[in-house]
């Protein structure tokens, strides 16, 4: 019997009923058959997208996942990368699951991978982070739906200096490895000031300037800084796909939270 993990999220982060939600991938993704098959000059391996699927959220998270729909043969591995929400730690944490459910069914966890992580020391297997955490969850329908059958990794970034982090990912982060930090941006701005900082977070993702990623910035801000760091040393580049805010699907305008989606390749 598989140790799979239950899910936390959702009805809160995404649709708990199967097929409510797979209507909703379908309204997100679109129909894989209608896709022309056109493929980008250069396969995606690095991933940033917001953590829900619900309304601005879930049609920026779209953008970046229908990227790597467009080109998906290349990907044996997801690590997912995110913040920790409920239960702040020093280190890196995986865990003990060898599978996340999900609505749609059971994404396996490679195992093997995490058992390589362990020689470094600022990595603990731990579910205690992991039991509530909603942000790498979120992406779970998009990796059953986009890369079926693909195992993940499954990695809450907590406190630890950029290049302790950046040494695990940098281990782990093969060709066939696609990465996915999963983070929101700013939180609980007004809508003008959320589009300044947001933009200016963008520009920096853009730029792989690692120290322009801070905690007002975005919830998975080390987890952001670990892909930078490793992407920047391996002379990555970045394509900004998309940037909103809670309030464009919402009408809010005091307190939103700031999305943004882009590809490392």
């Amino acid at each position: 019997m598989v140790d799979a993990r239950k899910p936390a999220a959702a009805g809160v982060s995404y649709p708990a009923e199967r097929e409510v939600l797979l209507e909703r991938l379908h309204e997100l993704l679109g129909d894989p058959s209608a896709r022309d098959g056109h493929e980008p000059a250069t396969p995606a391996r690095g991933l940033v997208v917001p953590h829900a699927m619900t309304g601005a959220s879930g049609t920026v998270a779209a953008a970046g996942w229908r990227r790597i729909a467009a080109s998906p043969a290349h990907v044996k591995r997801v690590v997912l990368l995110g913040p920790a929400h409920h239960v702040p730690f020093g280190g890196i944490a995986a865990p003990f699951a060898d599978a996340f459910a999900t609505p749609l069914g059971i994404v396996p966890v490679d195992r093997l991978a995490i058992e390589s992580l362990r020689r470094f020391p600022q990595l603990a297997v731990n579910d205690l982070p992991h039991e509530q955490e909603p942000s790498l969850e979120a992406q779970l329908p998009f990796v059953y739906t986009v890369l079926e059958g693909i195992a993940v990794v499954p990695l809450i970034v907590g406190e630890l200096a950029d290049d302790e982090a950046a040494e695990v990912l940098d281990a782990i982060w093969d060709d066939a490895t696609l990465v996915v930090v999963s983070t929101d941006l700013s939180r609980y701005f007004d809508a003008p000031s959320a589009r300044k900082l947001d933009e200016e977070t963008a520009r920096a993702i853009e730029k792989l300037e690692p120290a322009g990623i801070r905690e007002e910035r975005a919830c998975g801000h080390a987890a952001l800084r670990t892909l930078i760091v490793v992407a920047r040393a391996r002379k990555m580049h970045v394509t900004r796909l998309a940037l909103a805010h809670s309030g464009d699907g919402s009408g809010e305008s005091d307190e939103v939270v700031g999305y943004g989606a882009f590809v490392f390749a």
